[in-house]
């Protein structure tokens, strides 16, 4: 049975998990620091698409994290790594923000509301009724339809706020057509980090809050899972589902002590 000690390699959420309201959680520098020390790959993930790595690093850094850039993988860039792998060279329409702009420019996308290959919504908080029309005409005349993540909603200092799954099922219902979703829980954002790293589903553990999203789509990529309770999930709701992480930790400052541990 795969254990802790087993594990070369790591992915991680990022909020709820290493950040919790812009504050670094307890142990979080520490763990970054000693898979730096020890030449462990690993890379911090996020549905979120709005922001590039560099604005990442330094919302991070301003958090009391270092994170290097080359270590953040955003659904953004999972989604462009996916749509060059299906059609390099292609166009889309996008309705988005720096960090999904730029994945996509990166991966060699041209831009365009010309007839595009697809159509690609992410994270923004300036969603207008004249790009979500222009994704609608779109799709209808045969662009395909694809979303960065499917939350439905995203926080704000004021409350929650519309987010990618809310405006893609809106422009869901007026084109009886559903998106391809890149980012959790779809294992092939984990996938994607795995390659990006070089590394084995065999050998990579995946420490998440969420049951829903880090933790079922570790289990379906074929990784060690690792829940903490520094977020959304409590101990009480784990038992609502069918399946379970391999380990539950209080928080990341438990994986300072390296033996592996029995579920939760």
């Amino acid at each position: 049975m795969r254990t802790r000690k087993d594990i070369r390699c790591w992915l991680t959420d990022m909020d709820g998990v290493l950040v919790h309201e812009n504050s670094a959680l307890p142990g979080a520098q520490e763990l970054l620091e000693k898979w730096r020390t020890e030449g462990t790959e690993y890379l911090v993930l996020t549905n979120n698409s709005i922001f590039t790595p560099r604005d990442l690093a330094a919302r991070l850094r301003d958090s009391g994290l270092e994170v290097p850039e080359e270590r953040l993988w955003t659904s953004a860039m999972a989604t462009a790594d996916f749509l060059q792998s299906q059609l390099p060279g292609a166009s889309a329409y996008v309705i988005g923000e720096a960090g999904l702009i730029t994945a996509l420019h990166d991966a060699g996308f041209v831009m365009t509301e010309r007839d595009p290959d697809f159509v690609v919504v992410g994270e923004t908080r300036t969603y207008s009724f004249e790009s979500i029309t222009t994704a609608v005409r779109l799709i209808a005349k045969g662009a395909r339809f694809i979303i960065t993540n499917p939350d439905p909603t995203g926080p704000s200092a004021e409350g929650i706020l519309p987010a990618t799954g809310a405006i893609a099922a809106m422009i869901s219902e007026a084109t009886n057509r559903k998106p391809y979703v890149v980012g959790k829980p779809n294992p092939m954002m984990f996938r994607s980090a795995l390659n990006r790293i070089g590394a084995h589903s065999e050998e990579t553990g995946m420490i998440g809050d969420r049951m829903d999203t880090d933790i079922i789509a570790g289990m379906e990529a074929g990784l060690h899972t690792v829940l903490v309770l520094t977020g959304i999930a409590t101990r009480t709701q784990v038992e609502r589902f069918p399946f379970r992480p391999s380990e539950i930790l209080d928080g990341v400052h438990q994986l300072l002590d390296m033996p592996g541990a029995a579920p939760g």
